[in-house]
């Protein structure tokens, strides 16, 4: 049976290595290897775990933020936003850099989705950023950066996904990923700001034509209207769940119903901007829970071939106690990056190896935010990295995929290094969950 667990995990691997879609390949693989080892009667249980997964009231939240996020971006308020904050913090070298990652930050917050952040900040400020005199790779490493900080930064479709692996409260994570996530920001603006006064020439101010043609009255008015209303519906919904007020659906559910005001408000809602909205909504909810569903198939047959004792026993041959496990973990999750998407190496690398990590009393929501914060890695390395994808269909002709891969390796290192941090220090991740009470 465990020569068979083996075999299927390998099998798994090579489906996807040839070009099979993920939930197929899952669904394969867990078939084939579950009636060799038993027969039809494992998956008896098949009908009850896809019962569980579609009727969790906790996932419901997911198709709500995507529809809240997705409406954000499609009414092109990120534009206007990136423009605003561009304005004011453009008088200084490296003040649109410093532009790119706040909006990666409030895109973050209110969207979630990596494509969505990368592809619109590319498309406005790739070819303004090289018009200006801007390193492209520099300007290339900043945009892909900061569209992964919605990976990290609640609400995440990445933290709602584990906490249905890990069995973890949405809020609890949310709380525990905010500090972790800002700080991971906070950490790319010094390093631009150092890289501005080393190299000033590679990240040139706005020029002052362009300041002066809004004016400072015009300017706020601006920051008012444009960056208040979606700054105050984020913070209405983290914080309506951080502070204990609504759950993760509900707050997800005024999140969605509160980006339709604010878009409406600014006069953007269109029918064309809502069909847009509602399919891509689908498109993006519909993968995640095929991909979910799927992955039951696969987990049901390894544990039924005995693959959680292969992996104690795996874990127990590790030296230093529980963190030789857990640095083995994080390396795997890191190389694993290179190849595979989040979602893929969620539901397959996961859910063998967090049952070692519950029996050994692990804070499963310090682990989770390590995780969490190892898996944004994944859209950066090289070469399969899918913040690099989405650049690279959107970049002018002069921006070369070397420019993207070299752009992107000092942010790279410094995800490594925050990450380091939260293992050093957990109370990073873990001080507000325990201050509010989660």
């Amino acid at each position: 049976m465990e020569v068979l667990a083996i075999i299927m995990v390998f099998s798994l691997f090579a489906l996807i290595l040839v070009g099979i879609p993920v939930p197929f390949a899952l669904a394969v693989s867990g078939l084939v290897f579950g009636l060799i080892g038993f027969g039809s009667d494992l998956f008896n249980l098949l009908p009850l775990r896809i019962f569980g997964i579609v009727s969790n009231y906790t996932l419901l939240a997911i198709p709500l933020f995507v529809f809240m996020g997705v409406l954000l971006e499609k009414s092109q308020l990120a534009e206007r936003m990136l423009d605003v904050i561009g304005h004011v913090s453009g008088k200084k070298s490296g003040g649109m850099a410093i532009a790119i990652i706040l909006i990666g930050v409030l895109m973050g917050a209110s969207t979630g989705i990596v494509a969505a952040t990368v592809v619109t900040v590319g498309l406005i400020t790739l070819p303004t950023l090289l018009r200006r005199g801007y390193d492209k790779r520099i300007a290339s490493g900043t945009i892909c950066a900061a569209g992964t900080l919605g990976q990290i930064i609640p609400p995440s479709l990445v933290l709602i996904i584990l906490s249905d692996i890990s069995g973890t409260s949405v809020g609890s994570l949310f709380a525990a990923a905010l500090i972790p996530g800002l700080m991971l920001a906070g950490m790319y603006l010094v390093y631009i700001v150092i890289m501005s006064k080393l190299k000033p020439n590679s990240m040139p101010p706005i020029p002052q034509d362009e300041r002066d043609a809004m004016p400072m009255g015009q300017l706020i008015k601006d920051l008012v209207k444009v960056v208040l209303p979606p700054f105050a519906l984020i913070f209405a919904v983290l914080g309506s769940i951080i502070g204990g007020v609504a759950a993760p659906t509900e707050a997800a559910a005024m999140g969605a119903l509160g980006a339709l005001i604010v878009v409406g408000l600014s006069g953007r809602l269109s029918y064309t901007v809502m069909r847009d909205t509602v399919y891509d909504t689908f498109k993006i909810t519909g993968m995640t829970f095929f991909v979910l569903i799927m992955a039951q198939i696969f987990s049901l047959s390894f544990r039924g071939l005995g693959g959680d004792e292969l992996i104690d026993s795996l874990f127990e041959f590790l030296p230093g106690g529980v963190w030789g496990p857990l640095i083995f973990m994080m390396i795997l999750l890191f190389l694993l990056g290179f190849f595979l998407d989040w979602i893929e190496i969620s539901y397959i690398v996961l859910p063998l190896m967090l049952p070692f990590f519950h029996h050994a009393g692990v804070d499963i929501v310090w682990l989770s935010i390590l995780i969490a914060m190892n898996l944004q890695t994944s859209f950066l390395t090289p070469p399969f990295g899918w913040s690099l994808f989405y650049l690279r269909g959107v970049a002018p002709k002069e921006i070369l995929t070397q420019d993207i891969y070299l752009g992107v390796m000092p942010y790279i290192g410094i995800q490594v290094l925050a990450l380091t941090l939260i293992i050093i220090f957990p109370s990073i991740a873990t001080w507000l969950p325990g201050v509010v009470g989660w």
